[in-house]
C-alpha cells in the first residue's frame, strides 16, 4: 500500500491524478498541495470529484507525514520550471526526515525529462526500465503520441518524416490566456510553434537511443476541443512494405502493450478521452505511409501514464487503477 501526495494539486494534471488514485486499489492515502487553495475541499477546483474524492487542498507537504509511510509517493503536476527549482528543498526535506531513499517522485512537468539522473517515462517502450525508478520524468503529451508512431519506424529509419499534431486547449493548463480563452479558440484552427515545439527534444533523443537519428519535421496545431491529441506522422515506406505488412508491424511492436491499441481506419479522439488508451491506425499507398495516434493529453498523455508509471516502478500490474473506458461520445 502507498501513500500519496500530489504537488499542486490544483491544476488539470493535479485534478486527473486525483480521479485516478482515488480508485486505485494500491493507494492508501491520497493528499494534495496548493497553496491559493489551502483549506479548500478537492471538489471546490475539480466539481467532478464532488462525494467521491474526500479531502482538502493544503498549503504546504506534510514531509514528515510521508515519512511513517512505508511507500512514499510524490507526485509533481505543478506548472514547468517549479519542481526544478524547489528540488534542492524536496531534497533536504527528504534527507531531514529520512525518506529520500524510500521516495518515489513522478514529476509530469518537463524539468527533468532530458536528465540522464532521471528515468524517462514513456512506459509503451523498454517497459523494464522502469522496474524500481525513484526518479520518473514523465513525458509530454505530444511526446508521447509522436513516440508512439514513430519509434516503429526506427528500424526502417525513412529518410524524411513529416508530423503534424493537433491538440486540445486543457493541454495549456487551467489559466486561461489569449490563445486557450475559449471565445478565441472554439471556432479557429491554427498552427504554433510550426518546427520548434518544445517536445521534439525528447522524442529525438528517444529515437536516437533506438538508433535512428530522426529527419523529423513537425507541426503542432491548435484545435477547437478540450481533451485530446490527434497526430498524423507520413513517411516513405520501404520498398516492398504495403498495407497489411505496415499493420502487422504496429501489431506487433505493440502486441504485449495493453493500453495502445491498433485500430481499423483512423483513431478517433473521443474513443479515448477520459482513458489511458492510446489508439493507433496506418494507411498505405503507392510507396507512402502513414501512421495516426489519438490519445487524451490529460490521460495517456498525463496523469494516466504516470500512474502506469507508479505500477511499473513499484512491480504492480501497470493496468491497476487505469482499466476504464473513455466516455463515447465524448
Amino acid at each position: 500500500m502507498v501513500d500519496v501526495l500530489i504537488l499542486g494539486a490544483s491544476g488539470y494534471g493535479g485534478g486527473e491524478l486525483l480521479r485516478w488514485l482515488s480508485s486505485h486499489p494500491a493507494v492508501k492515502t491520497l493528499r494534495g498541495t496548493a497553496r491559493s487553495h489551502a483549506g479548500k475541499p478537492f471538489h471546490a477546483q475539480h466539481p467532478n470529484l464532488r462525494g467521491l474524492v474526500e479531502g482538502a487542498f493544503e498549503a504546504a507537504p506534510d514531509w514528515a507525514a510521508l515519512a511513517q509511510s512505508e511507500a512514499p509517493v510524490v507526485f509533481s503536476a505543478l506548472p514547468h520550471g517549479e519542481l526544478g527549482k524547489l528540488w534542492p528543498e524536496v531534497e533536504a526535506a527528504g534527507q531531514t526526515h529520512g525518506l529520500l531513499e524510500r521516495l518515489t517522485v513522478i514529476d509530469l512537468s518537463a524539468d527533468f525529462r532530458l536528465d540522464p539522473a532521471w528515468v524517462y517515462g514513456l512506459v509503451d517502450w523498454q517497459p523494464e526500465r522502469m522496474k524500481g525508478a525513484k526518479r520518473i520524468a514523465n513525458p509530454g503529451c505530444f511526446a508521447t503520441a509522436l513516440q508512439l508512431a514513430l519509434l516503429p519506424l526506427a528500424q526502417w529509419k525513412p529518410a524524411f518524416v513529416a508530423v503534424t499534431a493537433a491538440t486540445g486547449s486543457s493541454g495549456s493548463g487551467a489559466a486561461p490566456s489569449d490563445t486557450t480563452h475559449h471565445p478565441t479558440r472554439a471556432n479557429d484552427f491554427r498552427a504554433y510553434k510550426m518546427l520548434g515545439h518544445q517536445h521534439e527534444a525528447e522524442v529525438l533523443r528517444t529515437l536516437a537511443t533506438a538508433g535512428w537519428e530522426a529527419p523529423l519535421s513537425f507541426v503542432p496545431q491548435s484545435a477547437p476541443m478540450v481533451r485530446g491529441i490527434f497526430a498524423v506522422v507520413q513517411f516513405p515506406l520501404p520498398a516492398g512494405i504495403e498495407m497489411g505488412a505496415l499493420r502487422a508491424h504496429y501489431e506487433s511492436f505493440y502486441k504485449d502493450r495493453f493500453f495502445v491499441r491498433i485500430v481499423d481506419g483512423s483513431p478517433r479522439v473521443a474513443a479515448t478521452t477520459g482513458s489511458a488508451f492510446a489508439d493507433i491506425g496506418v494507411a498505405a499507398r503507392n510507396g507512402h505511409g502513414a501512421v495516426m495516434v489519438a490519445l487524451d493529453n490529460l490521460g495517456k498523455g498525463m496523469a494516466a501514464q504516470a500512474v502506469q508509471n507508479l505500477n511499473l516502478a513499484l512491480g504492480l500490474p501497470e493496468w491497476m487503477g487505469l482499466k476504464a473506458a473513455g466516455g463515447w461520445p465524448a
